[in-house]
């Protein structure tokens, strides 16, 4: 068996599509995080120049002596003087960019437009550090930049980029490694279901997928597989026992038909004798049709194509065609059918073949049921299920037989003296698959139960 390559792998497509998936939401978790610090403090400082500024305009703004420039001078010294963590930032100039107060040396020259916000680099008392400023513009040509030092902001943002970056190359990383281990566990868990098909497919139907008792998908998967493997075991069995039955139970109606048509040719003394012949062959020969068609309908029942046909089957009409057709018969052989079910049964099948299914398991109690015995047929609704019972009070079947009943061509010594091909309860079987049912057999103390036990949809279309 061939590997595949790494990236042929349907295990590492998965795990790289969990590591992508996981790598996506660690960098949004990031983002969020970034713009929830980093970007709440900047929301703040800006906030709080605005403040600070409106303050100051509205101080320049105020009227007689209470306003004008020298106010507006008097207030930012107050300001710098309180301000404890040397954070703010003013300067006020005149029209020729002069200095008229503040705690910066010179205005800056890249804040050239009014209304705009600007971070660069200021020097203050000997040092270099970061600044968010806005300038406005005073009547009288004066200039005002509002700032704050924003020098330590800058750097916890920077550490908290570089945090979450690492963080995110981590999570890709450990992803990475996710996604390895998951196609590890995924070719671990496959390489069962291969093994087993490849054991199949060189003749071994025994062989079986693993199920690890965890209940998980992969045990469903075994589960249905094995079914599916059984389901074809059966098939093959019936493979062979049929080729096995033909080879044996035909061989004898074939031999003894062809004997009679040589013996016609040979002895026969009048063209009456000829014809007697070749009926007595006819009959042989039909017989082997008759188990050919029934062999041929077995298997399209198996194969599921009458499907297609099903439709809202009455079971109650069913069952009273078949007592009206068998009732003649049961009466001439001195037993009494007796029939029992609900005023209505419907189903979704094949009426036809239920039908038959149904009348093979009464000609069965019938023919094998003793002089003033009784036959029952009865259908009940139990839960999601249809359960139709035959029941008669013959030799019934050994229980080491019960098994084998349903087996193409089987006939136990009970039956083996009386006519008939041994199909006709592998048919049922097959009818009862079909509808998502199976037939069981029972001990009926004396006799047998056969119970017809099929699935049951309220829905028409079901």
């Amino acid at each position: 068996m061939i590997e595949p390559g790494l990236f042929r792998s349907a295990g590492f497509r998965f795990g790289l599509v969990y590591a992508v998936l996981m790598t996506i939401s660690a960098a949004a978790l990031a983002m969020f995080l970034w713009w929830f610090t980093a970007g709440l403090l900047d929301r703040q400082t800006a906030s709080a120049i605005r403040a600070d500024a409106q303050g100051l305009i509205e101080r320049f703004d105020e009227e007689g002596d209470e306003g004008g420039i020298k106010a507006l001078v008097s207030t930012i010294e107050d300001r710098l003087a309180a301000d404890v963590d040397d954070e703010a930032i003013y300067l006020l100039v005149d029209a020729n960019m002069h200095r008229v107060a503040g705690n910066l040396d010179t205005w800056p020259s890249i804040v050239d437009t009014p209304g705009e916000w600007r971070q660069l680099q200021v020097r203050r008392g000997g040092m270099r550090s970061s600044a968010l400023v806005f300038r406005y513009e005073l009547p009288g040509g004066y200039h005002l930049l509002v700032g704050r030092d924003v020098q330590v902001r800058v750097q916890l943002g920077n550490l908290l980029t570089d945090a979450l970056i690492w963080a995110v190359a981590i999570v890709l990383a450990m992803a990475t490694a996710g996604a390895i281990i998951v196609r590890s566990l995924f070719r671990r868990t496959v390489a069962n279901v291969s093994a087993t098909a490849s054991a199949i497919a060189a003749g071994d139907f025994a062989q079986r997928v693993k199920v690890s008792g965890r209940g998980d998908e992969f045990d469903q998967l075994a589960e249905v597989i094995n079914d599916m493997l059984d389901r074809i075991t059966r098939l093959m069995d019936g493979v062979r026992q049929v080729s096995n039955a033909i080879a044996h139970d035909l061989r004898t109606p074939i031999t003894r038909a062809r004997a009679r048509l040589e013996e016609a040719a040979r002895g026969a003394e009048s063209s009456a004798d000829l014809h007697a012949a070749i009926d007595r062959a006819t009959i042989d020969l039909d017989g082997i049709v008759a188990v050919f068609q029934a062999l041929l309908r077995i298997a399209e029942i198996e194969a599921g194509s009458r499907r297609a046909s099903f439709q809202r089957v009455d079971i109650v009409t069913v069952l009273e065609g078949v007592a009206d057709l068998y009732g003649a018969v049961a009466e001439e052989k001195g037993v009494a059918l007796q029939v029992s079910h609900p005023r209505r049964l419907e189903i979704n099948g094949d009426a036809a073949l239920i039908q038959q299914a149904v009348a093979n398991l009464v000609d069965n109690a019938v023919k094998f049921s003793p002089e003033n015995g009784t036959v029952k047929l009865a259908a009940v609704l139990d839960g999601r299920r249809i359960r139709i019972i035959v029941t008669d009070r013959g030799p019934g079947i050994p229980e080491q037989d019960r098994l084998r009943a349903t087996e193409r061509f089987y006939r136990g010594d009970a039956a083996r003296g009386t006519p008939g091909s041994g199909l006709g309860l592998a048919l049922v079987q097959a009818v009862a698959y079909l509808h998502g049912g199976v037939l069981r057999l029972e001990d009926a103390r004396p006799g047998l139960n056969a119970v017809l036990d099929l699935a049951w949809s309220e829905n028409p279309d079901g």
